[in-house]
């Protein structure tokens, strides 16, 4: 197809596509599926060759968020039956993160509910970065903490914080339909405020809330903008007891597209697939490894996701390999660009390795910050589940809620994480 030729020529020269290019990728017919996943691949290649970066979420924090994002779990009036808990001490998080290392991942993600952090809170969460650090120095930190006040990024990027994460979510014109308790541009605010101060910036999408594909270019032409270093790629989980239960609007194939428009539009920078996947890319998993570069391992931060060792097979029989700590993710042109701007910032420099945001978690589709989204930092909700080969075949206009596993080990419970 001469429009995937051109895609693939733009993608290898950093070079944006045309609104008019994003929205035929997402309009493409599934016997042309293939072609898009290898077009996408083709760029993938060039700037993240077989690697896949591994990323392991510890919830600081769980539910009881002020905030009124209509996919979280942890939303003010949910009823999902997560798990609710103040604050886990620095050791606790640290032998958290402790089980992700051990599993592969090479960033670790803090995330907290709520809308924003105090001062006080982001000196608790700067004792916790080194904490984590103590134990595994090589380690990469990313903080998702809602909203940013002004200082606040800096604070964090001097307790050793190597990256922030803070999602968009959707467009701008449709924001006010999934959050009403902030806005889209104070999302933007704190993204901002976190490239200032020469943090990583990470900031992603929630697919599958109703939007239409104009909504999706909107939002993905607005991360390029915004320049982020990774940009997680969410799929909505509707959990019972949030306004948006009954959206179940993706199928795998639609995921994939959705991917592909991410990675023409964003070529050199950290794609990673986000809460939802194994619900909604089920078997077809492996595909998304030719377009996205990064993903979560093990749980959630309300869910649980695929077994850890589940997710290191599937790299291997797909022909990929794990990224390594002493690896740097990001392409040399973007850890340039990263350790200006912490140069600038004035702060210590972050392991421009970082490259890649944080991620975003939300299984809620949602992304890390996603909470944020709440406005705040809640983390995400998501969930990935197990899925049960019946359900595999059921219609995506079925709700199927035997899809989602509510999180009921790991951090903030005696029980192990599954990494």
């Amino acid at each position: 197809m001469d429009l995937l030729n051109t895609l693939v020529e733009k993608g290898l020269r950093r070079e944006l596509p045309t609104r008019e290019e994003a929205l035929a990728v997402l309009a493409t017919s599934d016997d042309d599926l293939l072609d898009v996943v290898a077009a996408a691949g083709k760029v993938r290649r060039q700037w993240f060759g077989r690697r896949v970066k591994l990323n392991y979420l510890v919830n600081l924090k769980s539910g009881l968020c002020p905030e009124d994002c209509s996919y979280c779990s942890q939303r003010l009036g949910s009823t999902a039956g997560i798990l609710k808990y103040t604050w886990l001490k620095p050791d606790e998080a640290s032998a958290a993160a402790a089980a992700g290392v051990a599993g592969g991942a090479k960033r670790v993600c803090l995330v907290a509910s709520g809308r924003g952090p105090t001062d006080r809170d982001v000196e608790r969460v700067g004792r916790t970065i080194e904490a984590i650090k103590e134990q595994n120095e090589d380690v990469e930190v990313c903080a998702c903490l809602g909203l940013l006040s002004d200082g606040q990024a800096e604070r964090l990027k001097e307790a050793g914080a190597d990256a922030y994460n803070h999602n968009l979510n959707t467009s701008e014109g449709t924001y006010g339909e999934i959050t009403t308790t902030h806005t889209y541009a104070d999302r933007v605010d704190t993204v901002q405020k976190a490239h200032a101060a020469g943090l990583s910036a990470c900031s992603g999408l929630i697919a599958g809330m109703g939007e239409r594909d104009e909504d999706l270019v909107d939002v993905v032409f607005a991360l390029r903008e915004l320049d982020s270093d990774s940009v997680p790629v969410n799929f909505l989980i509707p959990f019972e007891g949030t306004p948006l239960a009954k959206e179940w609007n993706l199928t795998p194939q639609r995921c994939l597209r959705i991917l592909a428009m991410v990675r023409f539009v964003c070529p050199d920078v950290e794609v990673r697939i986000a809460g939802g996947r194994e619900v909604h890319l089920r078997t077809m998993q492996p595909l998304a490894l030719h377009i996205a570069n990064s993903i979560f391992l093990g749980d959630y931060l309300t869910s649980e996701g695929q077994a850890g060792k589940a997710d290191l097979e599937m790299i291997a029989d797909a022909g990929f390999e794990v990224e390594g700590a002493g690896t740097t993710t990001l392409p040399r042109h973007r850890v340039d660009a990263l350790a200006a701007a912490g140069a600038t910032a004035g702060g210590c420099g972050s392991q421009a390795s970082a490259g890649g945001g944080c991620g975003s978690h939300a299984e809620t589709g949602g992304g890390c910050g996603s909470h944020a989204e709440t406005g705040g930092g809640c983390g995400p909700c998501g969930g990935h589940a197990e899925v049960p080969a019946a359900a595999a075949a059921a219609s995506p206009s079925e709700a199927r809620t035997d899809l989602v596993a509510v999180r009921r080990r790991g951090a903030g419970t005696d029980l192990a994480p599954n990494a």
